[in-house]
């Protein structure tokens, strides 16, 4: 949309203002500008962007990709947090214990304090696992438990460096 005070350019007026911002060249030693040429220009901009918006179309597919596995993750690991709770014990569960999972011969599972080595490597039932209660009722494999939390190692470190930039 033109305002009534401004002029289009018809090709017929002399250009008035400063060389750089001619709408075409003012010195015959200017490179001449060919259709073809601006085409090409067109075209491999194009492709620049395409290829752009590719790369970053592919960042986004793979971070999908990792939070829908970690959507799976969650879900299963409360799946089995919901199942190991509805574990029978003759005693009151305390967060941060380890408790041991055994199976009877009927297929009834239950809750002991008691590890396989304290029953003397000889457990009245078949040992399914040893798991953690933790703070927040979730149950934490003893396999998982023993490995390091890098997480927590890494807000430890960030928590510590700035400590030091305010100190």
């Amino acid at each position: 949309m033109q305002h009534d005070n401004q002029k289009k350019y018809d090709g017929k007026q002399v250009h008035q203002g400063a060389d750089h911002c001619s709408p075409y060249p003012v010195s015959r030693l200017a490179p001449a500008i060919e259709l073809v040429d601006l085409a090409k220009e067109v075209a491999q901009a194009s492709q620049m962007l395409t290829g752009v918006a590719t790369g970053k179309l592919r960042v986004i597919a793979d971070q999908m990709r990792i939070l829908q596995e970690e959507a799976k993750n969650v879900l299963e690991a409360t799946q089995r947090d919901q199942d190991l709770h509805r574990v029978p014990c003759h005693f009151k569960r305390q967060p941060g214990r380890f408790y041991h999972l055994y199976c009877k011969d009927n297929d009834e599972r239950y809750f002991s304090m008691l590890s396989p080595q304290e029953w003397g490597a000889q457990p009245p039932h078949e040992f399914l696992g040893s798991y953690r209660l933790e703070t927040d009722m979730s149950w934490t494999p003893a396999t998982e438990a023993e490995s390091p939390d890098d997480t927590r190692i890494m807000i430890q470190q960030l928590l510590n460096a700035r400590l030091h930039e305010e100190s």
